[in-house]
């Protein structure tokens, strides 16, 4: 079997659209709420995820025919930990400003059901690299989600862009103003509600 297979293949591209962990199954929304209002810590908190996810599906899949199941949970909650830790001092090392920004979510990756939900139902009944496609697709397909959600936030609630104005001053002197709901929880509900009726307007199989 080929490292990129067919089944590998749907292991790492069904995530990101057709099961999306944020607009299909639901999960991981409230980080998607708290930090996208604007693109930076949005875009660090996607690649957190999807590398600790990733990691945490390979190790928990190399390990997985060792670990008693009554205790399989604590050994996941263990593993995620670890690599969430390891993460989280990264940040501080290198990119403090952002790890103030996303505070105590880093350390609430520990409980993203995303990566517990992809521990149980993948990584324990797969090999290495499969585990790992699965983590790159969903970590991937919920990095999107925020990616796209911040832009909007953060462009239409500031008229910038990672620091950068995008909105000219022309547009202000005109009488543009940028709009404060963006940069509010409510907002974040509203472009995902948009997101999800788009995608499932798009796909029959998402309808009820």
């Amino acid at each position: 079997m080929g490292l990129f297979s067919k089944k590998n293949k749907e292991a790492l591209n069904t995530p990101l659209f057709k099961e999306n962990p944020v607009t299909v199954q639901v999960l991981g929304i409230c980080s998607a709420l708290a930090v996208t209002s604007k693109l930076e810590p949005a875009i660090v908190m996607g690649l957190s995820v999807t590398v600790i996810v990733a990691m945490a599906n390979v190790i928990i899949s190399l390990i997985r025919n060792t670990i008693p199941m009554r205790i399989r949970i604590i050994v996941q909650l263990v593993v995620v930990a670890a690599l969430v830790t390891l993460v989280s001092e990264v940040l501080k090392a290198f990119a403090y400003d952002v790890s103030v920004q996303l505070s105590v979510y880093i350390g609430l990756i520990i409980t993203n059901c995303i990566l517990m939900g992809r521990l149980e139902a993948f990584a324990m009944q797969n090999k290495p690299w499969p585990s790992f496609l699965d983590g790159i697709g969903n970590g991937v397909g919920y990095a999107m989600i925020l990616v796209i959600v911040a832009f909007f936030r953060e462009l239409f609630g500031t008229g910038a862009l990672l620091g950068f104005q995008i909105v000219p001053e022309s547009m202000y002197d005109a009488g543009y103003m940028n709009n404060g709901l963006m940069l509010m929880t409510p907002a974040a509900f509203i472009l995902i509600a948009c997101i999800v009726w788009y995608q499932r307007a798009k796909d029959k199989n998402l309808q009820e």
